[in-house]
């Protein structure tokens, strides 16, 4: 039976780079494109990376009931159509959601057979020199990130899996180890 798995943390943390390692690993995955106001950064594709909406889209949709889970984050709008999660699962295909704590919550509440995943930094000092050395953000935005990971590491308990990504290989090794056995699939199958 194909299964949502929800992988949440702090912006930083490493969730795109595990989850890009996740999905080497477990070809039976499929990650759902979420849904943004913000604008694309360079090199990233409408539908591949995030489906681009205006605020005025975005929010007449929240008002249509498509998004399965949205929030607001660092002055954008967030969220997963619900669309794109309905149709893999009704394919026979698992679903992997890159989503902040506050959308995590609220797929908690809407699927409560998800599985969800913190990603936690073994420090939060750790948080800033990442996000600085991803050089997409201006200072101010990640002074605004590195308050709302505050809360959002506040929130790990709530969790069922808390994988601190100390050590990439360890993490990703630990990632993809609870996806198998939540899946009952083999190591290396």
């Amino acid at each position: 039976m194909p299964k949502v798995f929800v992988i949440t943390g702090p912006s930083g943390v490493g969730k795109g780079t595990l989850i890009a390692r996740l999905l080497e690993r477990v070809p039976d995955l499929e990650l759902s494109v979420s849904a943004t106001t913000r604008p694309p950064r360079e090199g990233e594709v409408n539908g591949r990376d995030y489906h681009f909406l205006s605020v005025e889209e975005f929010d007449r949709r929240i008002e249509e009931k498509d998004f399965l889970e949205f929030a607001a984050y660092s002055g954008n709008h967030y969220g997963t159509l619900r669309s794109e999660v309905e149709r893999r699962l009704a394919a026979g295909r698992s679903v992997v959601l890159e989503i902040e704590v506050q959308g995590a919550q609220q797929v908690r509440a809407a699927k409560p057979d998800s599985i969800q995943i913190f990603i936690a930094p073994p420090d939060p000092a750790v948080l800033r020199e990442r996000l600085l050395a991803r050089g997409t953000d201006s200072a101010a935005a990640i002074d605004r990130r590195l308050e709302v990971a505050k809360m959002e590491l506040a929130a790990r308990g709530d969790f069922a899996h808390l994988i601190v990504n100390d050590d990439l290989d360890r993490a990703a090794a630990e990632l993809e180890r609870i996806v198998r056995a939540e899946l009952d699939l083999a190591p290396g199958a």
